[in-house]
């Protein structure tokens, strides 16, 4: 009895350690794919007009999986390698805390979440199983840990300060890549505005409101009320703003996209999403919204999979990206990839070449790939980094 007890005790450690060491990673190869459908050939033109941009992609999920960024993964979309094979300067990592079962685009209720899972299946800090909060921050310390150990590889960016010197530093050889702290959905303040100071204090600088659910500052695209800001919300716009902190519309709903952008004082940015007119999904911007969007200033990144683009084609993409420009100028289009946020791409970062060739296809020139790869993004970013003095009396 007692030998068929510890065999059964050793097969339940066993088929623990299998399951801690493979199920992350499985997980992960069935959320973030490569559709492996035809890419056009790079011309060498756009081949060396790529290696001159300065790229800025304004929103990636890389930092919710369990594994190191500063390795070449075999899985999911990007890695600091494949940002150094892109060109990419400045990449922008958002902290994802909670995502609904059944999730969906039309409407979804706070009630349950998928990420809870995946933060014991990765063996996170027990503080992060049950606090949204510790979970933003627990991602900050990961990319904090990557940026000591890559011996000037990677650079943290936090102030435009930060920003000139990464800019700087790309002049020489090797090139150092920067990276961003965002959140996806302010749920992880827990419904305490104070809350803001330690995320801003762990280096974040952007941040959308909601994310696929309604919360206690705002209403989601893809929540039940789908409401505008709240009294809390508002406050939080205001602190943001006063701070040096973005503020994001993705995932907002209508109403909470037109409230702040009613209140907003400085550049407002969508880092991820497409465009009504090229792609009828409820999350994409309507026309009436890119127009306010412009009117302060900000950035409509476009995103690379089918729900943004309706389709993973990289001319879908310069598709949405043209529909920006002439509609409101060069000046408010930008990247927003949403790599590694559980979803199906045509490339991965380190092919992003084929967006350079995308837009010298559809026209656009080296100037306004320019802008649009990166350099609006810079400006924007730059302003927005600054906290904000109070008018004088």
């Amino acid at each position: 009895m007692r030998r068929w007890l510890i065999a059964l005790l050793i097969l339940i450690a066993l088929a623990a350690l299998a399951f801690f060491t493979l199920a992350p990673g499985m997980i992960e190869r069935d959320l973030n794919r490569i559709d492996g459908k035809p890419l056009p050939r790079v011309s060498a033109r756009a081949e060396a007009l790529h290696r001159t941009l300065t790229i800025v992609d304004l929103h990636s999920d890389s930092l919710l999986w369990k594994r190191d960024i500063l390795d070449r993964a075999t899985r999911g979309h990007m890695d600091l390698p494949r940002l150094q094979d892109g060109h990419v300067a400045l990449q922008v990592l958002a902290s994802t805390t909670k995502s609904p079962k059944g999730q969906n685009y039309d409407a979804n209720d706070a009630d349950s979440d998928n990420i809870t899972g995946l933060v014991i299946a990765q063996l996170q800090p027990v503080r992060t199983w049950g606090s949204l909060l510790e979970r933003s921050l627990w991602h900050a310390e990961k990319l904090h840990r990557a940026v000591a150990a890559s011996n000037g590889a990677l650079k943290a960016v936090a102030t435009a300060a930060d920003v000139d010197a990464l800019l700087v530093a790309r002049r020489g050889k090797p090139r150092t890549t920067g990276a961003m702290l965002s959140i996806e959905g302010l749920h992880n303040l827990e419904g305490d505005i104070a809350n803001l100071d330690k995320l801003y204090a762990a280096g974040f600088r952007m941040a959308g409101l909601t994310h696929f659910f309604d919360n206690e500052l705002a209403g989601s695209m893809h929540g039940l009320k789908k409401g505008g800001l709240t009294p809390l919300g508002r406050q939080v716009v205001s602190a943001m703003e006063a701070k040096g902190m973005v503020v994001d519309i993705a995932h907002c709903s209508a109403a909470c996209v037109a409230d702040i952008l009613k209140m907003a004082r400085r550049p407002v940015v969508s880092s991820h999403g497409g465009v009504q007119a090229t792609c009828k999904v409820n999350r994409n911007l309507s026309d009436e919204q890119i127009k306010g969007v412009a009117a302060t200033g900000g950035l409509i990144g476009i995103g690379y999979w089918d729900a943004a683009v309706c389709d993973t084609s990289p001319a879908s993409i310069a598709r949405a990206m043209k529909h920006v420009r002439d509609l409101v100028g060069i000046e408010h289009v930008a990247l927003g990839s949403d790599y590694d946020g559980a979803t199906t791409v045509r490339f991965d970062t380190a092919q992003l070449a084929q967006v350079t060739q995308a837009l010298i296809d559809a026209g656009f020139s080296d100037d306004e790939i320019r802008a649009a790869m990166g350099a609006n993004a810079v400006r924007v970013l730059k302003a927005g980094l600054v906290r904000l003095t109070p008018p004088a009396p």
